[in-house]
């Protein structure tokens, strides 16, 4: 019997086919509603006197272009979408577990409020921030550099939250600590300063929104027990899955992007106990 699973199609269907309260943690990163379509280029430069950039000490390079990586991130009515999913979510979590919903500034507002109806007010616990420093800065308005990651629980009163299997930070100020304090490191707050996948990292997989595996691993560590069940309906490059596979948690990623699925298939590629649902797809479908 598979360990994990991968399936390729609409979610709503799929999380109906699913068991009641049979997911320990769920951690969504849906599309964030930019009204844009986005896209990733990946890009390798070798050195050229003739080449298109310029680089150190004056060197030239040029520019070959590997391919891309893209998806719709356009819905005329977002919430209408988010509605059903965000209920299956919530017939789908264990009595004790949790869901992590990853959005941005221009939509956390109205989707706490959905949530909030949803899972109960009282079953909010935080607001997570995670602040990166990295990219573009407009000069028209404060640069927004930062996510918003809501948790809930499906019951406040009972709830798993690892706090001695979560990974520490250092002080910023260690030598207003002592000696062992400083050692053993901090917890975080709900604020997380974390970069986001560098272009020339090995994580790196080629995907639009790829998140990073330390912000997936913190979580993973703090809402779910190894051999717990970890679901993610949104699952883009499977970053879930992989932070899953390092702590020893099982996992259900679903997507409907051709892309995504490819290039979990290559992440993925040799790990016997996943089972793929639906993902042989054609030539034309998978890039």
């Amino acid at each position: 019997m598979s360990t994990h699973r991968i399936y390729f199609g609409d979610n709503l269907p799929i999380l109906q086919s699913l068991p009641s309260g049979s997911v320990e943690l769920i951690y969504i990163d849906p599309p964030f509603n930019t009204g844009r379509v986005q896209q990733r280029v990946r890009l390798r430069t070798h050195s050229d006197g003739g080449g298109d950039r310029v680089g150190f000490g004056g060197r030239r390079y040029r520019t070959v272009r590997l391919g891309s990586h893209s998806y719709a991130d356009i819905f005329d009515d977002y919430l209408a979408f988010l509605e059903p999913r965000l209920r299956e979510a919530h017939r789908l979590l264990q009595p004790n577990g949790s869901l992590y919903f990853h959005i941005d500034y221009r939509e956390v507002h109205y989707c706490k409020v959905l949530l909030d109806q949803i899972f109960g007010r009282e079953c909010f616990l935080n607001e997570i921030i995670w602040a990166y420093d990295y990219g573009g800065r407009t000069r028209r308005k404060w640069p927004p550099k930062h996510d918003n990651i809501l948790w809930y629980a499906r019951d406040p009163h009972n709830y798993i939250f690892n706090t001695d299997l979560i990974e520490r930070i250092p002080y910023m100020a260690p030598g207003l600590v002592g000696a062992e304090k400083a050692a053993r490191g901090k917890l975080p707050t709900d604020t997380w300063w974390h970069t986001i996948v560098p272009t020339n990292s090995k994580e790196k997989t080629g995907y639009p929104t790829q998140k990073p595996l330390g912000i997936l691993r913190r979580i993973l560590q703090a809402s779910s027990t190894p051999g717990g069940l970890v679901l993610d309906f949104f699952a883009g490059s499977g970053t879930t899955g992989a932070a899953a596979l390092e702590l020893g948690r099982r996992f259900i990623l679903i997507d409907n992007n051709p892309q995504a699925i490819a290039i979990m298939q290559q992440r993925f590629a040799g790990v016997e106990e996943i089972e793929w649902i639906n993902c042989d797809l054609s030539p034309t479908e998978n890039p």
